[in-house]
């Protein structure tokens, strides 16, 4: 067994190589720079065998897409397959996803597979992500799983405002592919095809019976969460009820919100990634993750709901927003059983410009929720997404804008016994005319503080133009002029426990930092 961990560890390790080939050919800053992309190995039969430590949301929904993408096209040695429709591969259409078959003499031993958001792949506005879609097709460009090649490449590149960042990304895409079909074969050359084969199904099969055993040691439970996903004036629902039956669990999201005409919808591929993500940070952060785990737990979406919609409904803020929801959900739902911190700042906050012949995209951090034994972190990537930092130099060199500041947010994290980290400030001035959609939550329902800790600060958003402010409902596509100035102010994390428990050394610090003391 010690022999197969080492096979299994090696395969983690050529995922993660794949990541780093993946950044560094890559064109646009999206992905060079705030490395947005993931890489996996999955098995001749597209269970998924071992993951690079990238983004959540992605490499769940490969779990659930992999498989689908190879049961739809047969590949052929040094073949790619290509696609980006979320109802097939998981999450929303700039994620595209590529995948190449890896053969041993002739015999199919299993796939290497990766997925990066492309800042643009066409659709009704600049980033391909406006809140003004009412359907997928008017979200972007649907690429089928279908053969990689000339002719496809040349349909893509027509289609997206800013061909040279597709092209140079999906050649990097394809560089980590022939990478990872490499170390695959250089790992089946030194142990051999079945030696490899069977340490990869030992390795499915341990990371099932690990999950098990973990519940085995839990008391059987029927738990109940809920959180909600802001459009407009309504609050859209996302239930979860979670029962434990002794090696056994079943995550049922009924009595979720129906699917809607807007962008809000997360596909059953990113109900899958956020509810793993969340059974595993609470189960066992250290659990190793393959496919293994969805044999240990049940995920039942109602078809037609807000986290399992029917194609062609617009998803592409689903991915982004709702996907943090469902987190929340689960974390509500098992906060009195397990030592769950307060709610983090629960967006991706998403800031998406473009012009003619540009388009950037970001997310912006916030604060993460205060813990049982700790404060929480100020400006961070939270739950489904693991992005980096776009650099204020790359933007104000590749793009149209410059960027007035970047803060942390004053006492934006909620107060309690630990309090929660503070959001960010990012303000940008465009030099030129541009649309912008900015895709972001927690403006009207603030996260939520534990145990007597108090809420996080809400988010806030708007435009100035000619001295003038206008607010922002957190999900809007506006037009903007040069000159125009938009305001981002991410949500800070809720507090843990009673602030008059405050200790005095963290009180000093406090004030220290400058932040302020008591209510």
């Amino acid at each position: 067994m010690i022999g197969y961990d080492v096979i299994r560890c090696s395969t983690e390790y050529i995922a993660e190589e794949m990541g780093i080939v993946l950044r560094n050919t890559a064109y646009s800053p999206n992905i060079k720079d705030r490395m947005d992309f993931s890489c996996a190995i999955v098995s001749e039969t597209g269970e998924l065998v071992a993951q690079a430590e990238h983004i959540p949301v992605h490499l769940g929904s490969l779990a659930v897409g992999a498989k689908r993408i190879v049961e739809e096209v047969d590949l052929d040695e040094g073949e790619v397959a290509i696609t980006n429709d979320p109802y097939v591969a998981g999450t929303h259409l700039n994620d595209v996803t590529m995948i190449e078959p890896v053969y041993h003499e002739g015999e199919l031993l299993g796939y290497v597979v990766n997925k990066a958001h492309h800042v643009d792949v066409g659709g009704m506005a600049p980033g391909s992500m406006s809140m003004d879609a009412r359907d997928l097709f008017a979200e972007g460009l649907v690429i089928p799983p279908v053969r990689f090649g000339e002719d496809v490449l040349k349909m893509i590149l027509e289609n997206v405002r800013v061909p040279k960042y597709t092209l140079g990304d999906l050649k990097a895409q394809i560089a980590s592919l022939n990478v990872g079909v490499r170390r695959v074969k250089e790992l089946v050359e030194r142990y051999g095809v079945e030696e490899v084969r069977k340490a990869w199904e030992w390795a499915i099969d341990y990371t099932e019976r690990y999950v098990r055993r973990k519940m085995e040691g839990m008391e059987d439970f029927d738990e109940v969460g809920e959180d909600y996903v802001e459009w407009g004036d309504d609050l859209l629902n996302i239930t979860v009820s979670i029962s434990l039956k002794g090696d056994g669990m079943v995550v049922d999201f009924s009595g979720t919100h129906e699917q809607v005409d807007v962008p809000l919808n997360a596909v059953f591929g990113v109900t899958v990634a956020s509810t793993s993500f969340a059974l595993k940070a609470v189960i066992d952060p250290q659990l190793p993750m393959n496919y293994g785990f969805l044999k240990a737990v049940k995920i039942l979406a109602p078809k037609g709901s807000l986290v399992n919609p029917v194609k062609p409904a617009p998803v592409s803020a689903g991915n982004v927003e709702t996907s943090q929801r469902i987190v929340d959900a689960i974390f509500k739902a098992l906060a009195s059983r397990f030592e769950i911190p307060a709610a983090s700042h629960g967006s991706m906050n998403n800031v998406i410009i473009g012009g003619e012949g540009w388009a950037f995209y970001e997310t912006i951090g916030g604060g993460s929720g205060a813990r049982p034994n700790g404060d929480g972190v100020d400006g961070v990537h939270v739950n489904m997404t693991n992005t980096m930092n776009t650099p204020v130099e790359v933007i104000e060199r590749e793009y149209p804008i410059l960027i007035l500041e970047y803060s942390l947010r004053e006492n934006s994290g909620g107060k309690g016994r630990f309090r929660g980290g503070l959001g960010i400030r990012r303000i940008y001035k465009l030099l030129s005319d541009a649309t912008v959609s900015i895709i972001a939550d927690r403006v009207r329902v603030a996260p939520w503080g534990l145990k007597g800790g108090e809420d996080g600060m809400r988010g806030e958003h708007y435009v100035i133009r000619d001295g003038k402010r206008t607010d922002l409902s957190g999900k809007d596509t506006v037009r903007l002029k040069k000159g125009d100035v938009l305001v981002v102010n991410t949500p800070g994390g809720g507090g843990y426990g009673d602030w008059r428990e405050r200790d005095a050394e963290l009180i000093r610090r406090d004030l220290e930092d400058g932040k302020e003391v008591i209510p």
